[in-house]
């Protein structure tokens, strides 16, 4: 037998019993740790994770670990999701079984979501001094809407997306958004945000900027949004973007213009005190990239010391089927 007839049959080997096909419907539903399939579907964890390993193994769910946890979610590409696609075309809508475990998933997301409303709380002093110190933050997202084109784009990838604003800001313009972040509580406070949002086509997961979990040329739109001063090397995040990024694709760079106010070095855990245009030019350079003067917008005029937010575009050069076209 070929390769490809011994690959299908694991894969519906792997899909073809009730649990698994439960847990598929869920992850195909959204990202889930284990903690949260096992709340839903009132197993043990060590049979649903004998169920999610034979899952990954077949290619029908990714494997995401997150510090002490691991989430899943079903495959987004690729034969996977091809079969995935047909077997619940197939089972059509209105399955009990499944009804019943979405119904469950709701209740166990409004306990994310509480979960991520009290760390929120907990740092919503210290958000709301920097926040005062700049414009305000709508004019900041119309601007980068208006930076980014209309679209539609292909796919979105946020680099340390923290509460997940971007992506929920973004969502009406792509096909697909994934953002990474390094803290599990920001996750978690991101994972609650799009899912009252409904922001239904975009996903977050675990990772380093400096070091993104994406393949080459893989996104069209790339944003870094009030990340770069918190890195001890933000050249590697602009290397990683230009690698990520594909021919005739975007990246949205928003951050602080060089400033003087040290206590957010000492009380907030900025390393940087803000970023100069000729540096990040360096960088963008370096990484292939072509780096526009940013767009700035003035502190607040009230006669306390403020930040400038300024906005860097930077662009890949389209490939030559690309120019062709």
């Amino acid at each position: 037998m070929s390769e490809a007839f011994d690959r299908l049959l694991e894969r519906l080997r792997a899909a073809g019993e009730p649990t698994r096909l439960r847990l598929l419907a869920l992850l195909r539903s959204q990202d889930l740790s284990v903690g949260e399939l096992v709340q839903v579907l009132e197993q043990s964890q060590p049979r649903l994770s004998h169920h999610l390993k034979a899952l990954s193994e077949a290619g029908l769910a990714e494997r995401l670990p997150e510090g002490a946890f691991v989430f899943y979610r079903a495959a987004r590409s690729g034969p996977g999701k091809e079969l995935l696609d047909a077997l619940f075309s197939a089972l059509g809508p209105d399955v009990p079984e499944i009804d019943a475990d979405l119904e469950r998933l709701h209740r166990v997301m409004a306990g994310r979501a509480a979960s991520a409303e009290a760390y929120f709380s907990s740092i919503a002093e210290t958000w709301d001094t920097v926040r005062a110190l700049h414009y305000p933050n709508d004019a900041i997202e119309t601007a980068l809407l208006g930076l980014a084109g209309k679209g539609p784009f292909r796919r979105l990838i946020d680099f340390g997306t923290g509460t997940g604003r971007m992506l929920s800001l973004f969502a009406p313009l792509v096909a697909e958004a994934e953002g990474i972040d390094f803290s599990h509580r920001m996750l978690t406070v991101a994972r609650a945000n799009l899912e009252s949002a409904g922001a239904r086509n975009a996903r977050v997961r675990f990772g380093n900027v400096t070091s993104a979990p994406f393949a080459d040329e893989s996104a069209d739109l790339i944003i870094i949004h009030q990340v770069l001063h918190f890195l001890d090397t933000p050249a590697d995040a602009i290397a990683e973007a230009g690698r990520v990024l594909a021919p005739g694709g975007c990246l949205l760079v928003t951050d602080f213009a060089p400033h003087d106010l040290e206590f957010l070095r000492t009380e907030h855990g900025h390393h940087r005190l803000g970023l100069r245009h000729d540096a990040l030019s360096a960088w963008a350079t370096d990484a292939g990239l072509s780096l526009e003067e940013p767009i700035s917008f003035a502190p607040p005029e009230n006669g306390a010391p403020g930040l400038t937010v300024n906005i860097w575009r930077a662009s890949k050069a389209a490939s030559a089927q690309e120019k062709a076209a």
